[in-house]
């Protein structure tokens, strides 16, 4: 193909006191070899990259089987200390990326404490969300109120709450010899991309606090579950919302679903992603062009603008879900699949 010829009458003639070695540019080769020179670059290069026109997330759906990770995580209780560990955590991360992504917007991890153990108060400007997937007599402190950490409630750590958390022992009331293990969901993710992050770390291993038997940020399963069961249909979905109504964070909303038996969920395509625990039961997901099978205790995530649909095998399923749509639409970025697009018009 023969260069482009440019008429000499329509070129834009460069002062001498600019030039600084843009004088030997000569063709648009030499321009593009030569920008590296200010630090700059060419939007027209990389229009396609930074401009999709559909969603494009790096990471990709995959699943973390519970009773393969166990193990680890038990063994990461005996061998890695209290004094070792701020906090004994197993990330789950996505086999497309490093830590902390889960999902390009969500993290996940295994979080486990032993008997008399203390994960020392600190606080941060990261937002948690707990699920206890295990364990007796644990426990948690969020600004103060000590609260159960019983398995399957949800707990919730507001950003910037000061919290530690404990496990009572056999010879403690209501303790035993095993440990608590729980998910945790966190915002971390937001801040790589946003370079905010504050942690503090308290004087004393535990902050001051009183208990309660009930709490703001406290979700017992028992009542998710009564909600569940009490709506018709084969398919149910309960959010967790604070007291106003409002989503459990800025950034990550939650939320449990039911399946009856052979049932399956509606098939959902948009811009939020999520990290999905396996409460009760088994069945699979067909996830994109893929389909992945999961049980009690597993955790599989879905990255944003994957089209699924669960579906539940011979008997009821209960899932737990945590998601980041409470962010994108404070951002104006959530979107559904089949959503008018001039809905998403701004107007000024």
């Amino acid at each position: 193909m023969s260069p482009i010829k440019v008429p000499t009458e329509s070129l834009v003639a460069v002062p001498p006191g600019q030039r600084n070695g843009a004088e030997n540019i000569k063709t648009a080769e030499d321009l593009l070899n030569s920008l590296q020179d200010v630090n700059v670059s060419p939007l027209w290069a990389q229009m396609a990259r930074l401009n999709p026109a559909l969603p494009n997330p790096s990471t990709i759906p995959f699943t973390w089987e519970y009773d393969r990770i166990r193990p680890y995580l038990l063994h990461a209780g005996n061998l890695i200390k209290e004094e070792q560990a701020e906090r004994r955590v197993l990330m789950l991360v996505n086999p497309e990326k490093t830590a902390p992504y889960t999902t390009d917007t969500l993290y996940a991890g295994l979080q486990l404490v032993m008997p008399h153990e203390t994960a020392p108060a600190h606080r941060h400007s990261a937002f948690a969300v707990r699920f206890i997937i295990e364990g007796k007599g644990g426990f948690t402190a969020v600004q103060g109120r000590r609260v159960a950490m019983n398995p399957r409630d949800v707990l919730v750590t507001p950003p910037w709450n000061w919290h530690d958390h404990g496990k009572k022992g056999a010879g403690e009331e209501g303790g035993d010899d095993s440990p608590v293990i729980w998910l945790d969901g966190l915002d971390l993710p937001e801040f790589v991309h946003f370079p905010v992050h504050f942690n503090e770390h308290y004087s004393e291993p535990r902050y001051p606090a009183e208990d309660f038997d009930q709490a703001p940020v406290v979700f017992p399963w028992s009542e998710i579950e009564e909600r569940l069961n009490a709506q018709s249909g084969p398919w149910a979905t309960v959010p967790y919302l604070r007291a106003n109504g409002a989503e459990i964070g800025r950034t990550v909303g939650a939320l449990a679903e039911r399946l009856d038996a052979r049932s399956e969920s509606p098939s959902v395509r948009e811009t939020a992603s999520s990290v999905y625990h396996v409460v009760e039961g088994i069945g699979h997901t067909t996830i994109g062009e893929e389909t992945i099978s999961w049980k009690q205790g597993d955790t599989f995530c879905i990255p944003a603008w994957y089209r699924y649909q669960h579906f539940a095998d011979d008997e009821r399923v209960y899932l737990y879900r945590f998601h980041d749509k409470p962010m994108l639409q404070a951002l104006g970025f959530y979107r559904q699949h089949g959503q008018d697009p001039e809905t998403l018009v701004t107007v000024y």
